[in-house]
């Protein structure tokens, strides 16, 4: 939730650098950005210090993750952040992703589904699938869906460890 709040506020800093956003704006994205660094920090610092647990990783990182894949003027639904945090999730070794697009969100299923291809491409372990979860979509299609994507897992997982 941390990384939407970011990214959130992060979109004013954008508009004003590359768009018409206003100055008003802009600062206001400083100031909350820089108070949600401030709070990471330390969970960053006791996080180090965990044998369990990963530090989050910094903002500025994250949206790296994404400058070549998408544009930072695409600020529908997750936008580009939605890419950025598949991209972290197989950089970090999850390569079995289940996208889902709640309620029919359009904007999160084009930004989503656009860019399966180019991920696969870039990361070939990769398995991604996209799951609209809603009122209208089938049950059954959604399990069959998961239980290919898990089955596809297990195949790669055995393949891996033969």
């Amino acid at each position: 939730m941390m990384d939407f709040a970011l990214y959130s506020f992060y979109n004013h800093i954008f508009n004003y650098r590359h768009l018409a956003g206003s100055w008003r704006d802009y600062v206001r994205g400083l100031s909350n950005m820089f108070s949600l660094e401030l709070i990471r920090w330390s969970a960053r610092f006791g996080f180090k210090r965990s044998r369990r647990f990963s530090p989050p990783e910094r903002f500025s990182e994250i949206r790296k993750k994404a400058e070549n894949l998408v544009s930072h003027g695409h600020q529908t639904g997750e936008g580009w952040l939605l890419t950025a945090e598949m991209v972290k999730l197989i950089e970090n070794g999850v390569s079995n992703i289940l996208c889902m697009q709640p309620f029919g969100c359009l904007p999160n299923h084009i930004t989503g589904k656009g860019l399966f291809k180019e991920l696969k491409h870039r990361y070939p372990e990769a398995n991604i699938i996209a799951l609209d979860y809603d009122a209208g979509a089938s049950e059954v299609n959604q399990i069959n869906r998961i239980k290919l994507m898990m089955s596809a897992a297990n195949a790669d997982h055995m393949r891996i460890n033969a």
